[in-house]
C-alpha cells in the first residue's frame, strides 16, 4: 500500500513509523533487525530505509600514487528493503537519492523497486560528498529534487529515458523532505517553501520533515505549508537525544536549534545515561504535543537505536 493510503485509513489516527540506515559493508543486516524487533509491537505500515552515496577514499599505491577511488559504506538499500518486507510485513520506503547517480542509474534503480513490489519512496536531492562540502551531481545525473521527483512521475507514467514506445508503468507514490528551520543553502524560509511547492505541484504526494526538537518551529512550518496552498501530509520526524555531545553535533548536521529548556536539562546531567532519560521525557511530551495538533504519524529517526524510542512510543501509543 501506499504511504498516503495508510493515512486515509488511519481515519485522523496518529500512525507510528521509523527510518533505519543500512549496515556497513561487510557487516550483518540481523543486527539491524534485532533492534528494530521490538519496535514492531508499535505496527508501523512502512519503514524508510536511506541509501548513502559513494564516498571517495584515497588509496596509496605501491609506486607512492595516491588515487581517490570512490567506495559506497553502506550499499544494500535495495537488499535490506526486501528483507524487511520479508520478516515484518511491512512496506519499505527506500529513499532515492541525486548524488552519485547518473538519470539512468535511477532508471535502473527505481526498477528494481518496482520488481520487488515496493510502492513508496522518498525523493532526496541527497548530501553532497563530504570532501566536497558543496553539493555536485554525477555526471548525466540530476541536480536537483524536483527533476528526480520528475523522472519517478515519468515512470508512473510508463515513460522511460530512451524508449520510444510506452513501458510499463511504475507505481510510486513519492514523498520528499521538508525543512521546519529552512535547509541550509536556502536564502530564506520563503524560497524554500518555493522549491517544497513546486515538487508538489510536480507529484509529490507527502512530506517528511527533517528532524526538530521545538514543536513550534514544525506548527509554523505547516502554517506556511497551508497558506502556499501545499495541502498533502506533513510527517514530522523525530529523534530522542542520547549523549550530550548531540547537542553540538545535531545543530551542525542537521541545521537545527534546540529549545532553551532541553538545553538547561542536558548541561545539567552528569552522564549520557542521564541525558538519554531527559530525552526520553522530552520526547514523550513533544510527542504527545504533537498528537494533539493532529499530525498524521510520529516518524522517528532510530540512527540504529531502538531503546528510547521504544519508551516513547510505549507512553504515547
Amino acid at each position: 500500500m501506499k504511504v498516503t493510503e495508510y493515512i486515509q485509513q488511519a481515519n485522523g489516527k496518529a500512525l507510528f513509523s521509523l527510518e533505519i540506515i543500512p549496515p556497513l559493508k561487510g557487516q550483518s543486516v540481523t543486527e539491524l533487525f534485532d533492534t528494530i524487533e521490538p519496535l514492531m509491537e508499535f505496527k508501523p505500515p512502512f519503514v524508510d530505509v536511506t541509501y548513502h552515496r559513494e564516498e571517495l577514499i584515497e588509496k596509496r599505491h605501491p609506486s607512492g600514487l595516491i588515487q581517490k577511488v570512490p567506495v559506497r559504506r553502506r550499499p544494500g538499500t535495495v537488499g535490506v528493503c526486501a528483507k524487511l518486507m520479508e520478516r515484518f510485513k511491512v512496506d519499505a520506503v527506500p529513499h532515492v537519492i541525486c548524488g552519485g547517480f547518473t538519470k539512468d542509474e535511477t532508471e535502473d534503480f527505481l526498477y528494481d523497486l518496482h520488481y520487488l513490489g515496493i510502492n513508496n519512496v522518498l525523493v532526496l536531492r541527497g548530501d553532497p560528498e563530504k570532501s566536497a562540502g558543496v553539493f555536485k551531481p554525477k555526471e548525466g545525473g540530476h541536480a536537483y529534487a524536483t527533476e528526480l521527483v520528475e523522472q519517478v512521475v515519468d515512470m508512473n507514467h510508463g515513460r522511460l529515458l530512451h524508449e520510444e514506445t510506452e513501458a510499463q508503468p511504475t507505481n510510486f507514490c513519492i514523498g520528499v523532505a521538508g525543512y521546519p528551520e529552512k535547509h541550509f543553502e536556502a536564502p530564506n524560509h520563503s524560497n524554500d517553501l518555493r522549491y517544497l511547492k513546486k515538487k508538489v505541484e510536480l507529484g509529490a504526494e507527502y512530506i517528511v520533515t527533517q528532524m526538530f526538537f521545538d514543536n513550534q518551529k514544525y506548527f509554523d512550518f505547516v502554517k506556511r505549508c497551508r497558506e502556499e496552498g501545499i495541502t498533502v501530509p506533513i510527517i514530522p520526524g523525530l529523534k530522542p537525544i542520547s549523549t550530550k555531545k548531540q547537542l553540538t553535533v545535531l545543530p551542525r548536521i542537521f541545521h537545527l536549534d534546540f529549545p532553551e529548556e532541553l538545553v538547561h536539562a542536558v548541561e545539567a546531567c552528569k552522564s549520557d545515561k542521564e541525558v538519554r532519560e531527559v530525552g526520553i521525557e522530552f520526547g514523550i511530551q513533544q510527542c504527545k504535543e504533537l498528537l494533539d495538533f493532529g499530525v498524521p504519524v510520529l516518524h522517528f529517526y532510530t540512527m540504529g537505536k531502538s531503546d528510547s524510542v521504544q519508551r516513547i512510543a510505549r507512553a504515547v501509543f
